[in-house]
């Protein structure tokens, strides 16, 4: 129909902590979610996949962006802007980006809070 039902998943280290709202019928989404989580000392990278709900059969997998430790670490006053959608799967073709604010807050112990928003796509 030349439109999808898109929402994002967020994975620290592969693990599915944060789930966004679908908005229906679009190929321009606008979420404008934020979340805090903890993350742990250990952690490694920060997924989000963008995905297109489907109601007949499994969700599609749209793309993905990662934000590494060493990414986030290289702009410790936290990332925001527009980042290019990669592959999740070698044979799909992938076109879209996805904008997003990351920042790394103050510590609680051994444990960094960190802040995503999830602003849009296109």
């Amino acid at each position: 129909t030349g439109s999808s039902d898109p929402y994002c998943i967020v994975k620290i280290d592969n693990e599915a902590i944060i789930r966004t709202a679908t908005v229906w019928k679009t190929l321009s989404p606008f979420w404008g979610e934020e979340y805090e989580v903890q993350l742990q000392p250990t952690f490694h990278s920060i997924s989000i996949y963008v995905m297109d709900e489907d109601a007949l059969s499994r969700d599609d997998v749209i793309g993905k962006v990662c934000i590494t430790r060493d990414m986030l670490a290289e702009h410790p006053k936290g990332y925001s802007g527009w980042m290019s959608l990669s592959e999740v799967d070698p044979d799909e073709e992938v076109q879209g980006e996805i904008h997003l604010r990351v920042e790394v807050l103050g510590s609680q112990g051994s444990r960094r809070l960190l802040r995503c928003t999830v602003l849009e796509a296109r």
